[in-house]
């Protein structure tokens, strides 16, 4: 799979014309408990050359392939992914420390300064709880039947917080990771047995609400709110390094 993933990547340059800086695996692979049929989740940022980014119509920033059952891959142009690192999204930051690479050049440790540098940790605690609400809500709350898939849908984000809110860092990919530093013990056994489950059987595997879990989930949510409500907005860096950056990164692709 990897080789048909290196061509696929090869045919997408050459058909769009662009240069790919960095290209990983995002999904439950990356985050180490892919399921048997779990499919490949590629993702890439690119750059392309100068007189696109002149052109005075509005040009797309993204670069989508049709989903098949076994690879969904899409990129972002370097112009988004700039953009959305000055918002400090976790996004960003975790196609950049992906355990599992694709295609890697010197345009990841000339990121590495920026990442630190634009890295807030109000920001991405907002958007990891957020997205474990939302997934709670879509998928855990009220069901008598769940996805075992999802509980790390909600679990892996809260656990993001509370690294971010522990050591002030970008979070790791790995679950593991997070697993062993900041899960309670009183509810390992559990996550370990969701983690077999998940590793073991479909992606469509569904059992019994994890009681004890769910209030967990309901506990942390509550605890990593009210951090959050403690803490003060900071003000917005600079734009001037994502800038020279951008401008470097173009000029390298001019014909």
């Amino acid at each position: 799979m990897k080789e048909i993933i290196l061509q696929k990547l090869r045919e997408i340059e050459a058909a769009e014309h662009i240069r790919i800086l960095h290209a990983v695996e995002s999904g439950s692979r990356a985050w180490g408990f892919a399921s048997p049929d779990s499919d490949y989740d590629v993702r890439f940022i690119y750059v392309r050359t100068p007189a696109y980014y002149l052109k005075l119509e509005k040009t797309r920033d993204v670069i989508e392939l049709p989903i098949n059952d076994a690879l969904d891959i899409n990129g972002w142009d370097l112009n988004k992914a700039l953009r959305l690192l000055h918002k400090s999204n976790p996004t960003v930051f975790e196609w950049m420390s992906s355990p599992l690479l694709y295609r890697e050049t010197a345009f990841k440790s000339k990121m590495a300064p920026r990442l630190t540098y634009y890295f807030s940790p109000r920001t991405s605690i907002y958007h990891y709880l957020g997205a474990a609400k939302s997934n709670y809500i879509a998928y855990l709350r009220d069901k008598e039947e769940i996805k075992a898939k999802k509980y790390f849908y909600v679990l892996r984000p809260l656990l993001a917080c509370q690294w971010i809110m522990d050591k002030g860092t970008p979070p790791p990919m790995l679950f593991a990771e997070l697993k062993d530093a900041y899960l309670d013990p009183r509810v390992e056994a559990d996550v370990n047995a969701l983690l077999h489950i998940k590793t073991h059987s479909n992606e469509i595997q569904t059992i019994p609400p994890v009681v004890k879990l769910q209030d967990y989930i309901l506990r942390s949510m509550e605890e990593i709110q009210t951090y959050l409500n403690a803490t003060s907005p900071v003000a917005e860096k600079p734009w001037d390094k994502l800038n020279a950056f951008f401008l470097s990164e173009v000029t390298e692709s001019m014909p």
